[in-house]
């Protein structure tokens, strides 16, 4: 019986090219975002390549709690068991604080984490009930150190969903149920298609959802992805004086 993988934010970027990836893999997809229309292309491009899927799709605000427990809950009654739980919507909005842009980053800090926090809330009531499920909480290489500017919000968030999976991770070590935080570093997205002069590191939106997936696959507790230079890097930003890690961002 295939597994099933449900993946929030699935209507671009990371989350749709994970719905490709996880398909070729023999997944069966359960896939929700606020644009529908998105979701329809994105399921019969992914029966095209992967005929025999299953996939569901339904409209998903994450903002909207009531609506995250219906929808999750609908899946779980679809699929009879949710193997896999990817928390991946988000937002990238961000201003640096004290500029009067307030609204952009309560956007963010509502959509990154306080909807994040509904996700999991629900994810995790299927997975005890089932007493099995693997948690995924993408977070992002910005949470290893505050960050400036406009990523101070959006680091924050991104830190602050790390801390809630770890905190998962802490509780059911000894259980069936697992869970992954996994920190992307650059990889191409519609989220940050705007930006002039592209990062250094930059992947594209296929190799970088390749590292992640792997990871996901091996159920590594935590992965700073793509392996290259993100992990090496990843512990200069996490321990390194505040004034290197300036340097570096």
């Amino acid at each position: 019986m295939p597994k099933t993988v449900l993946i929030t934010g699935a209507s671009s970027g990371l989350g749709a090219e994970m719905a490709r990836q996880f398909a070729a893999l023999g997944y069966d997809l359960a896939l929700c975002a606020r644009r529908t229309e998105r979701l329809q292309e994105l399921r019969d491009e992914i029966l095209n390549q992967s005929a025999g899927r299953r996939i569901e799709i339904r409209a998903l605000d994450v903002t909207d709690d009531a609506a995250v427990f219906r929808v999750f809950a609908d899946f779980a009654a679809d699929f009879g068991t949710l193997d896999r739980i990817v928390i991946n919507a988000g937002l990238g909005k961000g201003a640096p604080l004290g500029t009067g842009r307030y609204d952009a980053n309560r956007e963010t800090a509502m959509t990154n984490f306080v909807a994040a926090l509904a996700q999991t809330e629900a994810a995790m009531e299927i997975f005890r009930a089932q007493n099995s499920g693997h948690l995924v909480m993408i977070s992002s290489m910005s949470a290893m150190r505050g960050m400036p500017k406009t990523l101070t919000t959006y680091a924050a968030t991104k830190a602050g969903v790390a801390h809630l999976a770890e905190g998962l991770r802490m509780e059911l070590a000894d259980s069936p149920i697992k869970v992954s935080t996994i920190y992307p570093g650059y990889i191409a997205s519609e989220m940050n298609e705007r930006i002039k002069k592209k990062p250094a590191f930059m992947v594209s939106t296929r190799d970088g959802v390749s590292a992640i997936v792997a990871a996901i696959e091996k159920e590594k507790p935590a992965a700073r992805v793509p392996g290259w230079p993100w992990a090496p890097l990843g512990a200069v930003m996490r321990n390194a004086p505040l004034g290197i890690v300036r340097r570096l961002v």
